[in-house]
């Protein structure tokens, strides 16, 4: 080969090779551009048939018929969310896998025990869409109708009764725990895998009081005893609180849709906007309402992130508290 044909081969292979240096990145942006491209998986860390479960699938509809593509929910439960949210922080940061949960997953697990997988950081969130209060609930044929009953029963025979809930470290085990603390008295806790399985055995007598997210109370044969809360919630307005009755305990549970921390921002862009948007359909709001959300459940990035940030200090007092507690005998 001449010099001169050597010399424009060169010029040619370094050209090329500039050229397939000033296109790499594109490929990248172009995806966040045309986002979504194809469907979006948004997994709920509970069972089929729970609150958030109903909720995700009419935000994800809202979702879908603005962006274009479908939002399918997937249920993955296990270890009180743990399992589904660690599916989530280890999925590829791209939008196409979104988590749709309450905050306790962030808050609590990570700062309870090591093995979850993931850290209070490694989901970010879009928006939140729902706040849920906690509630006392009995079988209507129960002598026990006020929470002071509750009380009088369990000293009465101290670690005789027994109470449900959704899972080791979810809000409404450690509602019912800061509630047993405040009153002084032993409930042995019986954890399940979800709510509607809590209610099962609640109906079938295998439970003497359950502590559930007042939306599974919606529409149940069921008498609610007293709501976690500074003020009675409007869908069972003539419950008075727990704190009414003599405890001031008053958990609340908050949640919405999140992602992997390193999704790239337009991304998270386009999922706010469309979350805010479909927070705010007729239909999502009509279903928030069966699930006794309060009028004021919805919240921008900045605040559910600022919302999230206190709620995981609270939560590391409390998870303090708890295992300072002795040891029951």
């Amino acid at each position: 080969m001449t010099r001169r044909r050597f010399a424009a081969a060169t010029l040619a292979s370094l050209t090329l090779a500039a050229l397939a240096l000033a296109l790499a990145p594109a490929a990248p942006a172009s995806a966040q551009t045309d986002y979504p491209n194809k469907p979006v998986r948004i997994i709920n860390p509970f069972v089929a048939g729970s609150t958030t479960d109903v909720l995700a699938r009419a935000l994800g509809a809202g979702m879908a018929s603005r962006l274009g593509q479908p939002f399918v929910v997937e249920n993955r439960g296990g270890a009180g969310g743990a399992i589904g949210t660690a599916a989530v922080a280890r999925a590829e940061a791209d939008g196409y896998t979104l988590l749709f949960s309450p905050a306790l997953v962030l808050s609590v697990h990570p700062q309870d025990r090591a093995d979850t997988g993931y850290r209070t950081d490694s989901l970010v969130p879009i928006c939140q869409t729902f706040i849920n209060a906690m509630a006392l609930v009995v079988r209507p044929d129960s002598p026990i109708r006020t929470v002071p009953d509750l009380v009088a029963a369990a000293r009465a025979k101290p670690g005789a009764l027994n109470y449900g809930h959704q899972g080791n470290m979810t809000i409404p085990h450690l509602a019912m725990e800061e509630f047993l603390i405040a009153a002084g008295i032993d409930i042995r806790d019986i954890p399940f895998r979800g709510e509607p399985l809590v209610m099962g055995d609640l109906m079938g007598g295998r439970l003497d009081v359950a502590s559930v997210v007042l939306g599974s109370a919606v529409g149940q044969n069921v008498r609610v005893i007293g709501v976690f809360g500074e003020s009675r919630h409007p869908a069972f307005p003539d419950v008075p609180t727990v704190r009414e009755q003599g405890f001031d305990v008053s958990p609340a549970s908050f949640g919405g849709l999140m992602a992997p921390a390193a999704t790239p921002a337009p991304v998270l862009a386009r999922l706010s906007e469309a979350c805010a948007a479909a927070a705010g359909d007729a239909a999502y709001r009509a279903v928030a309402e069966r699930a006794a959300q309060p009028p004021n459940f919805y919240d921008g990035t900045a605040g559910f992130r600022a919302r999230l940030e206190r709620d995981i200090a609270a939560k590391a007092r409390v998870l303090a508290r708890l295992k300072a507690r002795p040891a029951a005998k």
